[in-house]
């Protein structure tokens, strides 16, 4: 890659088969700057009815930033995610025994050939479609306990739960209803057309639940996080990890909802060239994707990278939208700041701190190793006590549910002068904004 001119913008329409894997070659390079287009395929569902695809998801191909070494980080502005499936299938699953080894979502199957990985074709409609290519035999190690379709306005705006009826009509050409990208392989969700749901309207707000930077080591993607990563140590199978070898992850599946348009999200770099990589945009989630899985779309998705050199982190910091943040840790109005000054003067304080909203990411086996984890991060970060971290998030913040079992932030008010010593000043105040600000409207914290 030292070798190529690096290019302004890195068009991406290929995939992983479901490992992020540092020794397979990279798009790119791309420039400090640059911008990235992404078509990205469905996440979760499709990719799990999908036994050739190994890890769980189907991701982009990772790109290769100019100039990035083990140690930097590189944030990521979500420009745009434009929803492109007109419809999806989704709910809470069931594994199915006997079609994989040691772990379902990566290691599947078919249980009549006793081969991993076999590929396969959709034959009909409905539980049992996904066959193997060789022997006709049912191979997805997955199934629903309760399972919906959804269709989508022409805006992209509003989704509604379809009937029986609706979901077949869908299943009868499920990969032009998803909008499936060209080079993916996975089979359609929509083919199985669950309806078990119907008439349940709701808001669309779509978000990345993949998007970060390449594992220093092999790993399938749906287990680049704490959570998942925990069902790799000891595995039976090719990717079976040792507890020490998930220090190697980047944490890239977060499913946190406020990784949406307009946010920033700050990840480390592990491996030479970073290795960005993006997928499993959802149509809409509640926090904390109670049911294990939410509606996953096709999405037309556009990024601009930024290089921070000699900004070492150990996992990503996400700076979210200020109507994403808790209500405590939103910008300061300026009444509110005039009153805080009246305050600490006539308690004898000169002055109090300027400060902004930092969220870092946690993950862990559960919800309480992943605040754990969260905390200890922040905490070695900005060169404070994990007792001074809890009680500032107590206080000006609050802990917040991406994905049950183990994904959380750890959402602060960070003072200025601790974030300038790890370098990180200039991108959330950039974020942030410069601002002038009377009455009701936010203040600067960098003025």
């Amino acid at each position: 890659m030292k070798d190529k001119p690096a290019f302004q913008t890195v068009f991406v329409s290929t995939f992983t088969d479901g490992v992020l894997d540092p020794g397979k070659p990279m798009l790119g390079p791309l420039i400090d700057g640059g911008f990235i287009v992404a078509n990205t395929a469905p996440g979760c569902w499709g990719p799990m009815i999908t036994p050739e695809i190994k890890g769980g998801h189907e991701v982009t191909q990772p790109v290769y930033i100019e100039g990035a070494e083990v140690g930097d980080a590189v944030a990521i502005s979500i420009l745009s995610i434009k929803v492109t499936s007109k419809a999806t299938a989704s709910g809470n699953e069931t594994i199915i025994d006997g079609r994989f080894l040691g772990d379902p979502y990566v290691a599947a199957k078919c249980p009549n050939c006793d081969i991993l990985y076999p590929k396969s074709v959709v034959s009909g409609i409905g539980e049992g479609a996904v066959r193997c290519e060789k022997c006709g035999e049912p191979v997805s190690p997955f199934a629903f306990t309760h399972g919906y379709t959804m269709a989508f306005d022409e805006k992209a705006k509003i989704g509604v739960t379809v009937d029986s009826f609706m979901a077949k009509c869908f299943a009868e050409n499920a990969k032009m209803y998803a909008a499936m990208p060209e080079c993916s392989v996975q089979n359609s969700i929509l083919s199985i057309a669950p309806a078990d749901m119907v008439g349940v309207v709701s808001r669309m707000r779509p978000f990345l639940g993949q998007l970060g930077t390449t594992p220093a080591i092999a790993m399938p993607d749906s287990h680049n996080a704490g959570d998942f990563g925990s069902f790799l140590v000891g595995a039976p199978h090719e990717y079976g990890l040792k507890q020490e070898d998930l220090e190697a992850r980047t944490d890239g599946h977060m499913d946190i909802s406020r990784v949406r348009e307009g946010a920033v999200l700050i990840c480390p770099v592990k491996v030479p060239g970073a290795g960005i990589y993006m997928g499993d945009a959802h149509a809409m989630q509640g926090d904390g994707e109670i049911a294990g899985h939410t509606c996953d779309v096709s999405a037309l998705v556009i990024l601009k990278v930024s290089l921070l050199k000699s900004v070492n982190i150990e996992g990503p910091i996400l700076l979210p939208l200020v109507e994403d943040l808790p209500y405590l840790a939103k910008l300061m109005t300026a009444d509110e700041e005039k009153a805080a000054y009246e305050m600490a003067r006539s308690n004898g304080i000169e002055n109090f701190e300027v400060s902004a909203p930092v969220s870092v990411v946690g993950t862990g086996v559960n919800l309480n190793a992943a605040i754990d984890n969260g905390l200890s991060r922040a905490a070695a970060l900005f060169e404070m006590s994990v007792p001074e971290v809890k009680n500032r998030a107590t206080i000006t913040g609050g802990i917040e549910i991406g994905r049950c079992p183990g994904v959380v932030t750890v959402t602060f008010l960070v003072p200025v002068d601790k974030l300038k010593k790890p370098g990180l000043y200039e991108t959330v105040c950039e974020h942030y904004g410069k601002r002038k600000a009377t009455g009701a409207e936010p203040v600067a914290f960098c003025c």
